[in-house]
């Protein structure tokens, strides 16, 4: 077997890569297989099936770990970004900003959607009370539709916490192995390969119409963009901690936040590119991309605490 310790700053270990994509779009498959053989995602046990889905990446990462040893024992737990959490300081400031600023950036999306002419914005909720009736059972008594939109914004914080525990089998294995397994090649192509193979992961559910109502290739390549464009921050927060835990943080803040710009449209929006996976969302984090790149933040990468040697370094780019 090969000794990651000894190869891991030198070389990617690419037959471990390539097993571990190829485990997780497999078990992905396989997870979404009963929506695709019976009345997708309009299944009952769909949403089950969906978080179960965001345990593929885990399980896939879990293997060639311990069946690859890629890395090696000793090594695996702060190569995972698990343990320890040290700096500790610099670790909480990351996950308070990354609880936070997702929220704060899908706003962002909003509203330059409406700028671009991508979506208007009705602030009167009248398009999202209708779609709320249309949920409920006839004659099920409603609140007034505001009270609705301003429980859903303030449980957005909480909703976030929440969803970091299904987030958490997705970045234990994006951000906790394949960053740190592609991270031989430089930063920008462990971030950019990563995004693409995390977009690329979640084809069973957006060839059903998931996220934006498309069922060919289109819903796929925006998919992809919308993850190169998220992993690339979330990838800077894994780097920059040298823990998983901040990414875990911002993909739970992110899946709470995202579904924000239903409740502001005023009929229902193209979340190609209007949502926060779509062409508004990546130009949002275009910016935030570049103000972290020319500030230097891409290249403060600190070693994982007490470990021998740099287990996420290369020859910084």
């Amino acid at each position: 077997m090969t000794d990651f310790r000894s190869s891991s700053a030198r070389r990617v270990p690419w037959v471990a890569v390539i097993v571990f994509w190829v485990l997780a779009c497999a078990l992905a498959w396989l997870v979404a297989l009963p929506l695709w053989l019976g009345e997708g995602l309009a299944e009952p046990f769909a949403g089950v099936l969906l978080p179960v889905m965001m345990l593929t990446p885990a399980i896939a990462a879990l293997i060639v770990t311990f069946v690859l040893r890629v890395p090696a024992r000793g090594e695996r737990v702060r190569f995972l970004g698990l343990w320890p959490l040290r700096p500790a300081k610099r670790i909480v400031w990351l996950m308070v900003a990354a609880w936070l600023v997702p929220p704060v950036l899908v706003a962002l999306s909003i509203l330059l959607s409406a700028a671009l002419g991508f979506v208007q914005l009705d602030l009167t909720f009248a398009a999202f009370a209708v779609e709320l009736q249309k949920a409920l059972p006839a004659g099920t008594p409603v609140p007034p539709v505001e009270v609705v939109v301003f429980a859903q914004i303030a449980m957005i914080p909480l909703g976030a916490l929440i969803n970091a525990i299904p987030a958490f089998g997705e970045e234990l294995g994006w951000r906790g192995w394949l960053v740190p397994a592609l991270r031989p090649l430089g930063t920008w192509p462990a971030l950019l390969i990563s995004g693409a193979i995390w977009g690329f992961w979640h084809s069973p559910i957006i060839l059903l119409g998931y996220n934006f109502g498309r069922t060919d290739i289109s819903g796929v390549l925006l998919m992809i963009g919308g993850c190169i464009a998220w992993g690339i921050l979330l990838g800077w927060l894994r780097l920059r901690s040298a823990s998983v835990w901040p990414a875990v943080i911002a993909h739970g803040s992110l899946n709470a936040a995202g579904g924000l710009i239903v409740l502001f449209a005023a009929a229902k929006p193209d979340l190609g590119l209007a949502g926060p996976l779509g062409v508004a969302g990546w130009i949002v984090l275009a910016v935030v991309i570049a103000v972290l790149a020319l500030t230097g933040q891409f290249r403060q990468q600190p070693e994982l605490a007490g470990a021998s040697g740099r287990l996420l370094s290369a020859p910084r780019s």
